[in-house]
């Protein structure tokens, strides 16, 4: 057989087993809570690599040692900033936010969770941030399906669009049929494929680049500034890439994690687990990209594309069948992220949507059906914005994450812990945040000199504190759900 058949069975049976906890899931699925939150039932570990492997993406194993390559340790000040807002994240949302959603009407989505905490009964909040969700995620999923595509394309010399239909119909088929359940259980594995393989490349590669001392010394021939972290970086670069971890306390596909864990005294055992994985996986990018720099210099050999430098070695250190894995962790990356981003997108339309336009009384079965209508309607969109194959797309990544950590960042900090957080003040906060990102963001000049997320977070921040205090007025049942959620958390631990 030959090297790109071995590979092709490696990422068929990925493909295989991927289904397959979908269709286990699907008979675990029986009501809507089921469909979108798992019915409470995650325990620590999938809850953490979970929220790992829908948090990274295709960054962690292409964009990240692509840009280590390139231009050293300067490019980590970004896994810094991500490392300690996840650790944040988990630190200061994750028990109150399981414990205060189920007090609050035992809220399923972030949006009926703002709409039942602050007692807005005009539906406003709930379908402006169903709105927001919306959109930003179906372009959010599209860029998740082009890099799919173009998997395929490089790694095999399928045509895009096969490619593009390929990962797209496994990825809609579990997250269709399996719900939140399959989502999380794939990426559960997927974070595991994901973390071995970014463990195994540069520890190998440090074996056969001649050991820690000859590998350090042949990075240093090729430029002694690769190991500075200040080498080439401005004040304001820094700043940008730390903040970065200020969009972790608004992303609804990883903070949804958090209310559908068992229990607050998981999410501690959750929170190391997934910040150990979080650690190693990125320390092992990092490590890969500089044992790509030795390799390639030793051997006095050229790297076509900086950002396949992990596809690139996975495929010259291991057997070919071992290569397809390492193939399948990038794929496992691009897909636990569309499926985690569809999930959240399906319920913001008939939770948050839906239900709040309509007023529906439907059953609990039709409701599942709608939401596996919502994950069909929701993949066509983004199947459609993917087609042409626009590099355009994939740069809204990083303006979709400074959108929902501008608009809803301090927006759940505050509802967590401050009392006198209203739901006009919400909503004002919602929309000044989401519009500054999209002005700062669409002058190059701006989001250049500084990332878009730290104007908006700061301005969603002021203007929800700022309209709350003008329009507090005490309400029992918000004292009474609040009082309760912190007897709750102290008891719980």
């Amino acid at each position: 057989m030959t090297e790109q058949t071995y590979q092709l069975i490696s990422i068929i049976l990925y493909m295989a087993a991927m289904l397959f906890i979908g269709w286990y899931a699907f008979k675990r699925t029986s009501n809507l809570t089921d469909y979108m939150l798992g019915g409470r039932s995650l325990g620590p570990a999938v809850t953490a690599l979970s929220a790992g492997a829908s948090d990274m993406s295709g960054w962690l194993l292409m964009g990240l040692p692509g840009a280590i390559y390139l231009s050293g340790l300067g490019e980590a000040w970004l896994a810094i900033g991500l490392t300690i807002g996840a650790y944040l994240n988990w630190l200061l949302v994750a028990p109150r936010l399981r414990v205060y959603t189920q007090v609050s009407n035992n809220s399923i989505t972030i949006p009926s969770f703002l709409e039942n905490r602050l007692k807005d009964t005009s539906r406003l909040l709930r379908v402006a941030s169903g709105i927001i969700i919306l959109v930003f995620f179906t372009f959010y999923v599209s860029s998740g399906m082009v890099a799919g595509g173009k998997f395929f394309h490089s790694s095999f010399g399928l045509e895009y669009h096969t490619g593009l239909l390929i990962v797209s119909a496994v990825v809609i088929a579990y997250t269709l049929f399996g719900g939140f359940l399959a989502v999380s259980y794939t990426d559960f594995v997927q974070g595991l494929i994901m973390f071995l393989a970014l463990i195994l490349v540069p520890s190998v590669g440090v074996f056969i680049t001649g050991g820690f001392t000859e590998t350090v010394e042949s990075i240093r021939q090729v430029d002694p500034a690769l190991f500075s972290l200040v080498s080439g970086v401005s004040v304001l670069g820094v700043i940008s890439s730390l903040a970065w971890g200020l969009g972790y306390f608004g992303q609804p596909h990883i903070i949804v994690r958090f209310m559908a864990i068992k229990s607050v005294k998981e999410t501690k055992s959750a929170r190391r687990i997934g910040i150990s994985w979080m650690l190693l996986s990125l320390i092992g990018a990092i490590a890969t990209a500089l044992v790509g720099v030795a390799y390639f210099q030793q051997n006095d050999a050229v790297l076509a594309d900086r950002e396949t430098v992990f596809i690139v070695l996975g495929q010259i250190f291991f057997h070919p069948l071992i290569a397809g894995i390492m193939l399948a962790a990038v794929l496992a990356a691009v897909m636990s992220t569309i499926s985690s981003q569809l999930i959240v997108t399906s319920s913001a339309l008939v939770e948050d949507l839906y239900k709040a336009v309509f007023k529906s009384d439907a059953s609990d079965r039709q409701y599942v059906f709608l939401g596996r209508a919502a994950v069909l309607f929701v993949s066509f969109v983004a199947l459609v914005l993917a087609w042409p194959n626009k590099e355009s797309v994939l740069k809204l990544v990083s303006f979709a994450w400074a959108g929902f950590g501008g608009a809803f960042g301090p927006v759940i900090l505050l509802s967590l812990y401050w009392r006198k957080i209203t739901a006009q003040g919400a909503l004002s906060g919602m929309v000044t945040g989401a519009i500054t990102v999209g002005v700062w963001g669409s002058f190059k000049v701006l989001s250049d000199t500084l990332y878009e997320i730290v104007p908006g977070f700061i301005v969603c921040l002021i203007v929800t504190y700022i309209v709350s205090l003008a329009t507090y007025r005490k309400n029992a049942d918000i004292e009474r759900e609040y009082n309760e959620t912190i007897y709750l958390l102290k008891k719980e631990r």
